[in-house]
């Protein structure tokens, strides 16, 4: 069964709603507080639904090829949001454990406080067969591009 160009793009921008969609619900529904690497990952699924409304008005060959780069750009995030909860590597210092607080005066140690995060980026606050949310963002969104790309190629093979 071949899908049709449209189909895809529909099936791509339909499931960067959904996975919006579910953080917006495990957010304000669940009550699990997003991280700054959380927030940085819901960007690029926007542009992507947005993207894919225009790419279905239109047979632009750039907005297949620009959802399939939102897709990219989420998965990547959720690439580095993954070995910063797994402590391959360092995340951003205003969202992750930032060593050690000896040596602070209590005024430098309460600004340090009152600055930090909510929820920190190197914690895990749900997981599912041991990926978390960012975990599974980037296997999601690099179905989501493959899609992206195969409705670009169809684009470029078909004429107008």
């Amino acid at each position: 069964m071949t899908l049709s160009r449209n189909t895809l793009i529909f099936l791509a921008a339909a499931g960067s709603a959904a996975v919006l969609l579910g953080a917006f619900g495990f957010q304000y529904l669940g009550a699990l507080a997003p991280c700054k690497l959380c927030l940085w990952q819901r960007w690029p699924h926007a542009a992507a639904v947005l993207i894919g409304a225009l790419a279905l008005a239109t047979r632009s060959a750039a907005l297949p090829l620009l959802g399939a780069l939102s897709a990219l750009a989420t998965g990547a995030i959720g690439v580095y949001h993954t070995g910063v909860e797994r402590a391959w590597w360092p995340g951003p210092d205003s969202c992750t454990a930032s060593g050690p607080i000896t040596g602070l005066s209590p005024d430098e140690l309460l600004a340090q406080i009152m600055t930090s995060e909510i929820q920190r980026c190197d914690e895990v606050v749900w997981d599912l067969f041991g990926l978390s949310m960012a975990s599974w963002n980037a296997l999601a969104s690099a179905a989501f591009a493959a899609l992206w790309i195969a409705a670009a190629l169809k684009t470029r093979n078909k004429p107008a």
